[in-house]
Formats: C-alpha cells, structure tokens, sequence
C-alpha cells in the first residue's frame, strides 16, 4: 500500500509566534522524523499551507516553519479552508502516486488536522494520525495537550467511514512496504 505523508499547516506565521504551539519542539522533532523517513522510503511528502488575510501565499507568515526540511520534490499544496482536499489538488497528488494510505501531522488538532483526517476517511483513505506529531496552542477550554489527546482518542475511534483511522506516536510509523 502507497503511503504518503501529509504535513498541514507548520506555517512560520501559526507555530513560530509567542506562545508556541503546545509541545512545539517535541511535534517539530517528530514531524522531522516522520519527514526523513517517507523519503528513505520514497514515499510522497506533501506540504499543506493554509493562506487567508494573514498568511499571503508568498510573505514570511505563509513560509512552512524553518525548522522542517523541505525539499524541492516535495509537494505544496495551498487551501483556503480546514479542508485539505476541498478546492485543491491534494486528491490528484495522492491519485497520481498511488497513494492508498496517508500519515498526518501538523497544526491545528482541532481545526485542520481533525478536518483533514475526517475527509480522507471519507475519501477511502485509512489514516494514521501521528498521535504525538500534531498540535495546538493552548484555548481557554482545555490546554493544547488536552486537544490534542482528545483529537487522538475520539479520531481513532470513528468506525462510520469504512477506513480505519489509528492514532499512533510517530515513532511506530513506517513507511515501507
């Protein structure tokens, strides 16, 4: 089965601000292994930025954060919506690799990582979330450690969408055959 990986929204302007992100070197760290290790499997890395009024495709705040390596074969794929499939060409990068699994991590749990994960459920994808890959800063409700556990438990136990959608630490991914 093809994986792929999906990196949403490690934006400059949304994790390199004050307060970061909660655990934001421990997700960076592991979305950097997760990183190197889809490419010493080639497996497709693909780069989702979120662009509105505040990250203008192009200026510093829509750059993905310094800290991830990003190569010139990687894939970037702009949205304008939680979605990352919705009105973008994620769906043909995935189709054109053969990609029948995808591995996600990034920022935000509650908004694009759950959004995304949802829809490539939907779309006949199974899912691995990396449970210890994504985050959040911190709501007035419940701290970015709390949502982001939240997110891992109430994803991985959707059954509705056909495909599975598991929530494992990033250290267990593998993307070999």
């Amino acid at each position: 089965m093809t994986t792929a990986l999906l990196v949403i929204d490690f934006q400059q302007g949304l994790v390199s601000v004050d307060p970061l992100p909660g655990s934001a070197t421990m997700v960076t760290a592991n979305i950097n292994v997760l990183i190197q290790r889809a490419r010493e499997a080639g497996a497709p890395v693909v780069f989702i930025q979120h662009e509105d009024d505040e990250l203008v495709h192009g200026e510093p705040a829509w750059e993905i954060a310094g800290d991830l390596r990003v190569e010139p074969q990687d894939h970037r794929v702009g949205k304008r919506t939680p979605d990352s499939f919705l009105n973008t060409e994620l769906g043909s990068i995935l189709e054109r690799h053969g990609v029948k699994h995808v591995v996600v991590c990034g920022y935000a749990s509650e908004f694009c990582v759950d959004t995304t994960v949802r829809r490539a459920a939907a779309n006949g994808y199974a899912v691995t979330l990396a449970a210890d890959a994504h985050t959040t800063h911190d709501k007035q409700h419940a701290s970015a450690v709390m949502i982001r556990e939240h997110h891992n438990q109430t994803l991985s136990n959707i059954r509705s969408f056909g495909p599975r959608i598991a929530a494992v630490p990033a250290e267990t991914i593998a993307f070999g055959a």
